[in-house]
């Protein structure tokens, strides 16, 4: 730290170890995190992410690293991109997991999660959650949300005609 005296932050032993930090680590005042950064900042002169070292990982990142600024996470979402181009997800890598992914994952726009939810959607077609993967899980969620429907197969046969196992052993003791 004696070579940046005007730097503070709270862990100075990341200056100069490598690994590029953000925040005020890469400031002039940090030297650029020691000259971790000096190279990210060259080829991204206007990305402004938490994590400098996530660009070009192998693993397209959503959000603000999946924009031009940051080269499309540093290419690493070029592939998704020309797939799926409005596909506007914050983890664009689980598309096509081979785990169906509610929400914005299961949309046309996202390739009904790269194809993970086709199987989902033919058995319930107008169900529509976040977390697919509780229907049929052994447990009925009545109390999330609309799984315990007719459109979700009464949480795909975890809840009775909509009511849950749990009320029906209740009603009969009573």
């Amino acid at each position: 730290m004696q070579n940046y005296p005007n730097c503070s932050v709270s862990s100075p032993s990341w200056i100069g170890d490598g690994y590029c930090n953000s925040g005020d680590y890469n400031t002039a005042e940090c030297g650029f995190d020691g000259g971790d950064c000096e190279g990210f900042n060259a080829k991204y002169p206007n990305c402004t992410i938490s994590y400098p070292s996530s660009i070009g990982n192998g693993a397209c990142s959503g959000g603000d690293y999946n924009i031009a600024e940051c080269g499309f996470d540093g290419g690493d979402c070029e592939g998704f991109n020309a797939k799926y181009p409005n596909c506007n997800v914050a983890s664009p890598y689980i598309i096509g997991n081979g785990d169906c992914n509610g929400g914005d994952y299961n949309t046309a726009e996202c390739g009904f999660d790269g194809g993970d939810c086709e199987g989902f959607n033919a058995m319930y077609p107008n169900c529509t959650i976040p977390f697919p993967y509780l229907i049929g899980d052994g447990y009925c969620d009545r109390s999330v949300g609309d799984y315990n429907t007719t459109e979700c197969g009464f949480d795909g046969g975890d809840c009775t005609s909509g009511t849950s196992e749990f009320m029906v052993v209740l009603i009969r003791a009573i």
